[in-house]
């Protein structure tokens, strides 16, 4: 996997965390649809990769506090294993402005890296046995390819079963 450094047309504050951080990653872009019916499954297609392997960053609100749930386009978010998660009762979608005000990013770009505020973080468990799994990179049409673990700890995340399907 090439390391890029973030620069250029790929600059999002992303790009720019995993720079800093000095990981390994390769940023994909690819003209996107706005009438995609779905994002990720999109970004699978235009990438020629199982839809397993990318991940779509949501926000929800556990117990009133935001937290990021990172799981396969090709499945749901399941809410109260989210909540379980982060040792939480209650969880249900966030309101997408309040999600885009606390990342920094638009809705259907939303990254789990390079945040505004730094959120709790849940990955799915499907990305256990994974060498790589492409995220958000920040903006619609740009994906951002790395190690599972190094999502992980750029993230700060939990990594628990949080996905249907």
């Amino acid at each position: 996997m090439a390391k890029r450094s973030g620069k250029g047309s790929a600059g999002t504050p992303a790009t720019a965390a995993l720079a800093r951080a000095g990981v390994a990653y390769t940023v994909h872009a690819y003209a996107h649809d706005p009438a995609a019916a779905s994002y990720g499954e999109e970004a699978a297609r235009a990438l020629g990769v199982d839809p397993g392997q990318v991940f779509k960053t949501l926000v929800a609100e556990v117990d009133g506090a935001l937290t990021v749930a990172v799981v396969p386009v090709s499945g749901s978010l399941d809410l109260k294993a989210l909540a379980a998660a982060v040792g939480g009762k209650r969880a249900a979608m966030a309101d997408p402005a309040a999600a885009e005000r606390a990342t920094g990013y638009v809705r259907g770009g939303i990254s789990p890296l390079g945040q505004r505020r730094a959120l709790p973080t849940v990955l799915d468990a499907s990305v256990r046995g994974r060498e790589t799994v492409c995220v958000s990179a920040g903006r619609r049409g740009l994906e951002v390819e790395l190690a599972p673990d190094d999502l992980a700890a750029l993230t700060g995340a939990v990594v628990a079963p949080i996905a249907r399907g």
